[in-house]
């Protein structure tokens, strides 16, 4: 009868072997595989090497010579050398993960050595490690495109771009078959369908309120903040119907800044299809949808008409080369060493003209597009304060200067923007009663510094409304210094979120003025 401690050690869920390291074998201060041989092992470690009987070979050649992932390459000779025990990951041929912690038995000193191996298989472990960071990675790609990128792109491409990445992403990698995801309209409180696939086109087309009851479990959802498991969709009372056929279904919430702005629900033909670890991929995985959202802007992008996203890529279109109007007719006009009348008329009436253009253009693209489309374009996050506000934005860089037209006139901002310092004094001469009610300027401008321009538009104005722009840590002139001692507080860091940018402009707005 065999003794009850190899019963014991035979029954272990965990593999284990008794190997004896010829220390002989040794080379270039690792022992090989043929130093490292099985004096015995346990049923568990015989089945995973498809072998009744071990004894006599060499351990790792046993295993199908898996690739040694560290911490430890040479897990035998460290626990020898060290008299502690070592341990490290084996990858197998055939994609399975084991643990190896390799102890050193020292009651009774034997020659050659041995080493106690306990090997765990840990797959199921790390592949969902690295599906949970598979998931992220994806997760950040969502979006992961540059501001140029971006500004060629049009809002309906941008919003096409995210939905094919989500449902490429939680297909193949999710494996999900069946994805429906809501955005929350927070004046409404209405969930308006962003992409469906394998949802039936009733309920797709179903209106849902974030409320929860009588509005299935994505209101639910959405009204409460907390991910719901249906695992019987026949039973339970909150379940409506969104995948013919579907008996158990998943649903998180979209949460941005720790507020809910939408939903992600998954569907299964099956019965409690989905378990805690399908919970924290989708939870992981909606975090990164979120941030990809608000990204791209598609909570009020998706809502703009065919006619306003017209209108609104005229309008950037002409801005720049109107400002360059504006600029060149101004800069004529300060030249003029002539006194007739009539051109001096004709040099004001270029600027009004050029004025005038964009506002018609505004004017005509309100009156084009349905009024749910151009408020939700034009006032966002509904910034009263910001509306008809003039800016002028003074940056060399044309991309900077670009995104101060598309990101404040959406807010009702009327933006005009200069290339240096020298064209931001002229264009502060020359507007007359209409004021720059906010002065956005680069610290370095190509004729001189942003502290130099407040110099010069201190001789133009009693209160110059300037905020300064930087990069993190650049300022050689010690333009914010001196600026910030002449009084002027507000500095905005590159690159900054749009947030701040309008928190900024309200507070530059706020600041008093002198009477």
């Amino acid at each position: 009868m065999e003794p009850a401690p190899s019963l014991i050690l035979d029954h272990l869920p965990d593999g284990v072997a008794l190997v004896d390291v010829v220390l002989d074998g040794l080379t270039g201060g690792a022992a090989t595989n043929q130093a490292v041989t099985i004096r015995w092992a346990n049923g568990r470690f015989c089945s995973w090497c498809d072998q009744s009987s071990l004894p006599g070979r060499t351990f790792f050649e046993a295993l199908g010579n898996p690739e040694v992932l560290g911490p430890d390459l040479h897990p035998f000779e460290t626990a020898l050398a060290t008299g502690r025990a070592a341990s490290t990951t084996l990858r197998t041929r055939d994609n399975r993960y084991l643990h190896l912690l390799a102890m050193p038995l020292a009651a009774a000193p034997t020659v050659p050595p041995q080493v106690v191996a306990a090997v765990r298989d840990v797959t199921e472990t790390i592949l969902e490690q690295q599906k949970r960071a598979a998931i992220h990675q994806a997760g950040q790609k969502l979006a992961d495109l540059s501001p140029t990128e971006l500004a060629d792109m049009t809002i309906q491409e941008r919003i096409e771009l995210l939905k094919s990445n989500i449902l490429h992403y939680s297909m193949d990698l999710l494996q999900f078959d069946v994805v429906e995801i809501r955005l929350l309209d927070q004046q409404t409180g209405r969930l308006e369908p962003l992409l469906a696939e394998g949802m039936q086109p009733e309920a797709e087309a179903r209106i849902l309120y974030a409320r929860p009851e009588n509005n299935g479990v994505t209101g639910y959802v959405s009204a409460t903040g907390r991910s719901y498991f249906c695992n019987d969709t026949t039973k339970d009372p909150l379940y409506l119907e969104g995948c013919k056929g579907a008996k158990s279904s998943l649903t998180v919430p979209l949460m941005l800044h720790e507020q809910v702005i939408g939903t992600f629900n998954v569907e299964s033909p099956e019965p409690g299809g989905f378990t805690d670890t399908d919970l924290q991929f989708l939870e992981i995985f909606s975090r990164d949808v979120a941030a990809a959202l608000n990204t791209l802007e598609l909570l009020v992008a998706e809502k703009a008409s065919t006619a306003a996203e017209s209108i609104e890529a005229i309008h950037g279109a002409v801005a720049l080369p109107v400002d360059d109007i504006l600029n060149d007719a101004v800069n004529v006009m300060e030249r003029y060493i002539g006194h007739d009348a009539e051109v001096v008329e004709r040099l004001q009436r270029i600027l009004r003209n050029a004025r005038d253009i964009k506002q018609v253009i505004q004017k005509v693209g309100e009156k084009m597009a349905p009024s749910s489309a151009h408020v939700q374009l034009r006032h966002g996050e509904r910034r009263p304060s910001l509306a008809g506000r003039r800016i002028l934005v003074v940056d060399a860089d044309e991309q900077v200067r670009a995104a101060a037209h598309a990101l404040l006139e959406r807010y009702g901002c009327t933006v005009e923007t200069a290339r240096d310092g020298g064209e931001a004094a002229s264009m502060v001469r020359a507007v007359g009663d209409e004021a720059y009610d906010v002065i956005i300027s680069d610290i370095r401008l190509p004729d001189m510094s942003g502290y130099q321009l407040l110099l010069k538009l201190q001789e133009i104005l009693e209160t110059v409304p300037l905020v300064l722009m930087t990069g993190f840590g650049y300022d050689p002139g010690h333009s914010i210094v001196k600026a910030r001692q002449a009084g002027i507080e507000l500095v905005l860091f590159k690159p900054f979120r749009i947030d701040q940018l309008l928190d900024t402009v309200e507070r530059a707005l706020a600041a008093p003025k002198a009477v």
